[in-house]
């Protein structure tokens, strides 16, 4: 998608060790017309898999999600970091390795919100190494709901994450593809995503 490569090139930065920063526009400061572009691109992508709803990692997929669902008619659940006091004692639950993060994090959704029959879009901000996506997968597989299709905003293919998704089946769509981050630059795939 042109104007998200534009944009990432215009105002994102790239820190090294492959961590590209893109908090003015997506994951701290939001952009919603861009957002609502991407949502716009998603539903277009996606729009014939039959969702029934979206899924996605609190916080920074939360944005692209919504704009997706918004456009699809869709609700939007997201998998939270830590349990609130409001949510049941039995839940879903799986733990993801978290590259910015440096860490483990969980990922938890209540049952009441994502069951068997449901058709689930997982939507999020970035696919790297494919681990935060695939802990959403798992959710959904853990609430007997199928996964339909996989949405990201940016995708590095350096980190091998559609390989770790590959076994599931699922389409995966990137709108911004990057292939290479090396010596501070920021190499688009020649077909756009």
């Amino acid at each position: 998608m042109k104007l998200l490569e534009e944009r990432i090139l215009k105002n994102g930065r790239n820190l090294g060790n492959g961590i590209l920063k893109v908090d003015g526009f997506i994951n701290h400061q939001v952009d919603p017309l861009l957002m609502d572009a991407c949502g716009r691109e998603f539903a277009e992508r996606f729009k014939s898999l039959g969702a029934t709803k979206i899924l996605t990692a609190e916080i920074s997929g939360i944005a692209p999600a919504l704009l997706a669902a918004l456009h699809l008619k869709l609700p939007v659940v997201y998998a939270r970091k830590s349990k609130p006091i409001t949510m049941p004692d039995q839940v879903f639950l799986t733990l993801a390795p978290s590259h910015t993060k440096g860490r483990t994090i969980e990922l938890i959704v209540s049952p009441e919100f994502l069951a068997e029959g449901d058709k689930v879009l997982i939507i999020d901000d970035f696919l790297a190494s494919g681990q935060t996506i695939l802990g959403l997968v798992r959710l959904a597989q853990a609430a007997g709901a199928e996964v339909v299709g996989i949405g990201t905003l940016i995708e590095k293919t350096f980190d091998g994450g559609r390989g770790l998704l590959a076994p599931t089946g699922v389409p995966v769509e990137a709108l911004a593809v990057i292939t290479d981050m090396q010596d501070g630059r920021i190499v688009f795939a020649a077909f756009g995503g």
